[in-house]
């Protein structure tokens, strides 16, 4: 049955377990785990605190991007509003309002959980989860966020929801969380939003 594809957390033994670089944002650890019949392996991966995006829905149907320079790609890239969680106790639900507010000037009165997802499991164990978020307004001049660093600047536009996921397909877009949101949003549009969850749903 469909309901029983689903990943499953499972805890094998760690047998040795080393930190071997310290970042500004993110770590780098070196672990041994044991496989069991396939024996002991060690893997290096990128220790990340997470991060949510937001799916900002606006109500002709555009979504809200951003556009934004990572230098290890060379790239400006269209994005979803995001960011790491990086304020110790926060919900994630209230880090996604946060960076609404920060990098598109907005608040939404309606949230919901889109969808989940690790970046590179295979390297690190970063997760994202992205928030479709509705019933939006403009955050009031004088409360709006003192934007510095790479968000400087930041172009801000809104595209129908259906031309981003055409571009995601034609691979002008290459975002994860871009991508991923968009075709989530476009699947449960499809549905009648039938599939959201509760924008305090577990992980």
């Amino acid at each position: 049955m469909a309901s029983d594809l689903a990943d499953v957390a499972t805890d094998l033994p760690i047998t040795a377990s080393e930190r071997v670089f310290t970042g500004r944002i993110w770590n780098v650890a070196r672990e041994s785990v044991d496989l069991g019949e396939a024996g002991e392996v060690t893997r290096e991966f990128v220790q990340h605190t997470g991060a949510v995006a937001i799916l900002a829905l606006d109500e002709a149907d555009r979504v809200v991007l951003v556009n934004q320079y990572r230098h290890p790609v060379r790239r400006m890239l269209w994005e979803l509003p995001a960011g790491l969680l990086d304020v110790p106790g926060e919900a994630l639900v209230e880090a996604a309002r946060r960076e609404l507010a920060e990098e598109a000037d907005l608040v939404a009165a309606d949230w919901h959980t889109l969808g989940d997802f690790y970046t590179t499991p295979g390297g690190s164990d970063e997760f994202i989860r992205i928030f479709l978020a509705r019933g939006l307004s403009a955050v009031p001049e004088a409360e709006r966020h003192e934007r510095e660093d790479e968000e400087l600047g930041m172009q801000v536009r809104r595209a129908p929801l259906d031309e981003v996921v055409a571009g995601v397909l034609a691979g002008r877009i290459h975002n994860p969380s871009t991508g991923f949101g968009v075709l989530a949003a476009a699947a449960a549009r499809d549905l009648d939003w039938s599939t959201l969850r509760a924008a305090d749903a577990p992980f």
